[in-house]
């Protein structure tokens, strides 16, 4: 039966996590390519939702779909029943995102001749679609997560490690299974999807990268805020979500190996650690010169009047919102080479880069001393070039034949105004 061409073709949207709000790393690429396809389809969305506290915006989201299925996930049970399933080659990744009811509601959708499109976001919700041959299907891994836990294996010791490492062998040959069954698989940056084809040679025909972007009205330095903070001292500042390893990995080791270096340059100097579920080793950072905040309603008045913004990464993949954001409000950054990586910038024009404890306590007196004075408005001026949404999603609109309808959905912000 032909589709009717005044209706506008609908699109399956598949999201281990809810996508709004737009408060955590994936959350956001994930929203901000919910509302770019939203203007061209309509959008059936089925996703978990970890947090009990993002419940109050489903309402927010179903407004924007034709029709969403929103099952609560509890993350302790499914990494209890992930365990139970546990067997040889098989990750626990994937049954961690394992759901009845959510397969379900996916077969009644690819049953709808309504549905032309499949958009799946992160290989997690991948098994959901596998036994269905569809042409034109989308997989965004976003990261080779498979790398993700091998590096935390390095980084682990014991029986810890020997679970990483399975974790990477098993989940990098589901990784290959998945790619195999789409059409297309994105991840975040070129070098991302270089490293994948190098270890699935098999997909690299079919493989394909999106960037991430940053809401350069939103992260504006335009915008005036009142400051945050009341001692008068110069602040360094991070962000991010502070129960995930690397960000929890990254900011203690800057506190135990930086901090003291710059304390015998500029003992009022003190960092800020902004961001949401600070785990107890974080919240133990806390002390002279070292401010642990938790979650704050926004975090643009810390980033606007931060001194320098630190990314301190050891352990990382794809592209840091994080790195954008701070770049955005045309902060001087100071990242290790790990959070660098797959941004589209000059390093010590746009970003200073530093890649131990010494030269990244020398980058941030460099800062002080006000040897970069140009650096903020390089750095936005980058984020504007390269990584602003509208430019980098223009590379979803190839992967689809149909072109931007009249009958559009209504826009929306592509952040909300909370932030970890």
């Amino acid at each position: 039966m032909a589709r009717d061409p005044a209706k506008r073709p609908g699109m399956l949207f598949l999201c281990h996590r809810i996508p709004y709000p737009p408060d955590k790393g994936d959350k956001i690429r994930a929203w901000n390519m919910f509302v770019h396809l939203s203007r061209r389809f309509d959008m059936h969305v089925g996703c978990f939702v970890d947090d009990p506290a993002d419940q109050i915006h489903e309402p927010r989201l179903r407004a924007m779909c034709a029709d969403l299925a929103c099952v609560p996930l509890g993350p302790w049970r499914q990494k209890l029943r992930a365990l139970l399933a546990a067997r040889p080659g098989r990750p626990l990744t994937r049954d961690y995102f394992r759901d009845a009811a959510m397969r379900r509601w996916v077969e009644a959708k690819l049953a709808d001749s309504g549905i032309e499109h499949v958009f799946v976001f992160s290989s997690g919700m991948a098994d959901y679609v596998l036994d269905h041959e569809r042409d034109g299907m989308v997989l965004d891994m976003v990261d080779v997560d498979s790398e993700k836990w091998r590096d935390y294996g390095h980084q682990a010791r014991g029986v810890a490690r020997l679970f990483w490492a399975r974790e990477a062998r098993t989940l990098l040959e589901f990784e290959r299974l998945a790619a195999s069954h789409f059409s297309t698989t994105l991840f975040v940056s070129e070098h991302e999807m270089q490293r994948f084809a190098t270890l699935a040679p098999e997909s690299s025909p079919r493989l394909d990268w999106v960037e991430n972007g940053v809401d350069l009205d939103y992260f504006s330095p335009e915008r005036s805020f009142p400051t945050p903070f009341a001692d008068g001292a110069p602040h360094l500042v991070f962000t991010g979500t502070m129960d995930y390893w690397p960000n929890a990995d990254g900011v203690t080791w800057f506190v135990r190996h930086v901090m003291p270096l710059l304390a015998r340059r500029s003992p009022g100097l003190r960092l800020s650690i902004v961001g949401a579920n600070p785990t107890p080793k974080v919240r133990a950072l806390s002390g002279p010169g070292v401010e642990v905040t938790g979650r704050v309603a926004d975090v643009r008045p810390y980033l606007a009047h931060a001194a320098a913004v630190v990314a301190p990464l050891r352990i990382a993949r794809g592209v840091q919102n994080k790195v954008l954001e701070a770049m955005a409000m045309a902060r001087p950054v100071i990242a290790t080479p790990e959070a660098f990586e797959g941004v589209r910038a000059q390093a010590d024009r746009d970003v200073l880069v530093a890649g131990d404890a010494a030269a990244m306590a020398r980058r941030v007196d460099e800062v002080l001393d006000g040897a970069h004075p140009g650096i903020g408005a390089a750095a936005r001026a980058a984020v504007q070039r390269h990584h602003a949404w509208p430019i980098t999603l223009r590379r979803l609109d190839r992967l689809f034949d149909r072109p931007p309808t009249a009958a559009a959905a209504p826009d929306a912000p592509a952040r909300a105004a909370v932030h970890p």
